[in-house]
């Protein structure tokens, strides 16, 4: 159950790379890089990230995106993006090879943040006004996304066009606050069913295509769940990260899983993350 025992402060990101059939995951608040195999770490905050190729990653950062070499170290700017008050969250490729990442005062202040979305050399800002962006997710035919401003609970839903742009105004897909549940990451698996982390639960729970739960899989000893993404070679592992931000020394005696990744065999089969076209 548990995938991998080092404990992230913020995990998130989580991203199963189709090519190098390897899981890649981020500490935020630790500026690191994770993988099976190894670590980075940068000089700044690094959130999510999309592949470029086997060797490369589209990396979304505090100050934008940059191309990262897996075997070199290197890295080259893509776009800047965001302010110093800043930093970036949640993101995923959409099926039409673009690449979404929220922006967010980096003490959630309210409303400081935004989606975006970089497409073939264009990065464009999407929804602004957001305080904390999570559940960037795409239907398995790519005509939609979602996505969730966390402080809202709210889960958008807007119809994109054959570029993978926006057209039309998100709506509410599903509102978690009536619940009292906390939107984190997210992503739809092959039979366009939502996984969707929800922070200080402990579990990531799965709602059909109309938005109906069906089921949850928890995260024991780790309450703080963040980020879910399908991987494995048939795709059929469900890997969560996990995080220890905000706990306290008892806290975190009380719930020692908290920062580590999980993974949990044959729970649904999901769908290989769209190469990064850039």
């Amino acid at each position: 159950m548990i995938f991998d025992a080092r404990r992230c402060e913020l995990g998130e990101g989580a991203l199963w790379h189709p090519v190098r059939q390897e899981l890649f995951w981020f500490d935020i608040l630790n500026r690191t890089l994770h993988s099976q195999a190894r670590s980075w770490t940068f000089p700044e905050m690094v959130s999510a990230a999309g592949w470029i190729s086997a060797d490369e990653l589209l990396i979304a950062s505090e100050a934008g995106l940059f191309r990262f070499d897996l075997v070199t170290g290197e890295r080259q700017p893509v776009a800047s993006v965001g302010s110093p008050a800043t930093r970036s969250n949640d993101g995923r490729a959409d099926r039409q090879g673009g690449f979404w990442f929220g922006t967010m005062g980096r003490r959630a202040e309210k409303g400081v943040g935004a989606i975006w979305r970089w497409h073939r050399r264009e990065v464009r800002q999407l929804f602004p006004g957001i305080t904390i962006p999570n559940s960037i997710c795409f239907t398995p035919d790519g005509t939609a996304a979602h996505f969730s401003d966390t402080a809202e609970g709210k889960v958008m839903k807007v119809a994109l066009d054959a570029a993978g742009w926006p057209k039309g105004e998100p709506v509410v897909w599903h509102d978690f606050a009536r619940s009292g549940l906390n939107p984190d990451g997210a992503v739809i698996d092959a039979a366009g069913r939502f996984w969707n982390a929800q922070w200080g639960e402990g579990r990531v729970a799965c709602y059909g295509p109309d938005g109906a739960f069906l089921q949850a899989v928890e995260t024991p000893g780790a309450p703080q769940s963040s980020c879910p993404a399908f991987g494995g070679a048939a795709l059929k592992t469900l890997f969560v990260t996990t995080a220890l931000e905000h706990m306290d020394a008892e806290a975190r005696a009380k719930h020692p899983a908290s920062g580590q990744v999980f993974a949990f065999e044959g729970v649904a089969q999901g769908l290989p993350e769209p190469q990064v076209i850039l």
